[in-house]
C-alpha cells in the first residue's frame, strides 16, 4: 500500500453484508437517477418481488437511505422517496457551499504532489467526456456522473479528514437529482468545461480564489433549478 503523505486521507469502507449493500446500491441509484419519482411509495412487498430479496436487507437499506435524506420514513405510511423541493435544494446548497469550499481550502494547504496528481487525473477524465458531450457525441449519463464526482472529491481528498471527505461525497450524491433536473431544463449551453478548468488551475496554484470558484460552481445549478421548483410548488398550492 502506498505511503500517505501529509494531508492525504485514506478512507476505508465499512464492510456491509452483501445483500444489504446490494439492495442499498440498487435503491439509491434509482432515487438519484430519478427512476423513482420524489414522494413515490416504496412498498416492501413490491421491492421484494422486483429485486428477489427478503424484507430484512431491503428494510436495512431503506433505513440507511433515510439517514442520507433520500428516503422518508413514516410510521403509518411506510417508506417513500424524498421529494425534490426548493426548500431541500436551498438547504442542501447552503451546506455544500460551506463544506466543499472549506475542504478544498484545507486540501490546498495540506495537499502533497500525490493530491495534485489525483486532481489532474480526475480533471483529465472529466474533460475528455465533457468535450464529447459538448460536441453532441454523448449525453450526460452515469459515466459522466462518476467522472464529475471523482473530480469534485479529488479536490477535497487532501483536507486531512476522512469524515469531511465522506460528507462531501454524500452531499454531492444528494445533489445529483437536482443536477439531472438542471440539465433537463437547460435551453442554453453551460460552459462546464471552462468552470472545471478554472477550478482545477486555481486549486493547483493554491490560489485563494479556488474556494470562491467552487462556491459559484455549486450555486449556478441552484440558480437554474430554483425557478422551476418554485413554479411547481406554486401550481400545487
Amino acid at each position: 500500500m502506498p505511503r500517505l503523505q501529509s494531508g492525504d486521507v485514506n478512507i476505508s469502507q465499512d464492510v456491509k453484508p452483501p445483500l444489504t449493500e446490494h439492495a442499498y446500491r440498487l435503491l439509491r441509484d434509482r432515487i438519484l437517477r430519478k427512476s423513482l419519482v420524489g414522494g413515490e411509495k416504496l412498498k416492501l412487498d413490491e421491492l421484494q418481488r422486483e429485486y428477489r430479496l427478503s424484507s430484512s436487507p431491503l428494510r436495512e437499506a431503506l433505513n440507511r437511505l433515510v439517514a442520507e435524506n433520500l428516503v422518508i420514513a413514516d410510521d403509518r405510511r411506510g417508506f417513500r422517496a424524498a421529494p425534490t423541493t426548493i426548500e431541500d435544494l436551498e438547504d442542501l446548497t447552503s451546506i455544500r457551499i460551506i463544506v466543499e469550499p472549506g475542504a478544498l481550502a484545507a486540501s490546498m494547504r495540506l495537499g502533497s504532489d500525490d493530491w495534485e496528481a489525483r486532481v489532474v487525473a480526475a480533471y483529465h477524465r472529466l474533460d475528455l467526456i465533457e468535450r464529447r458531450i459538448a460536441a453532441g457525441e454523448l449525453q450526460r449519463d452515469d459515466d459522466w456522473t462518476e467522472r464529475h464526482k471523482a473530480f469534485h472529491i479529488s479536490l477535497a481528498s487532501a483536507c486531512g479528514s476522512g469524515r469531511l471527505v465522506e460528507l462531501c461525497s454524500k452531499l454531492f450524491d444528494q445533489s445529483e437529482r437536482y443536477r439531472r433536473l438542471s440539465a433537463s431544463l437547460r435551453r442554453k449551453p453551460r460552459n462546464t468545461i471552462g468552470e472545471h478548468t478554472k477550478l482545477m488551475e486555481a486549486a493547483l496554484a493554491r490560489d485563494e480564489a479556488a474556494p470562491v470558484l467552487l462556491r459559484e460552481h455549486i450555486e449556478r445549478t441552484t440558480a437554474h433549478v430554483a425557478p422551476a421548483l418554485r413554479g411547481a410548488a406554486g401550481r400545487q398550492s
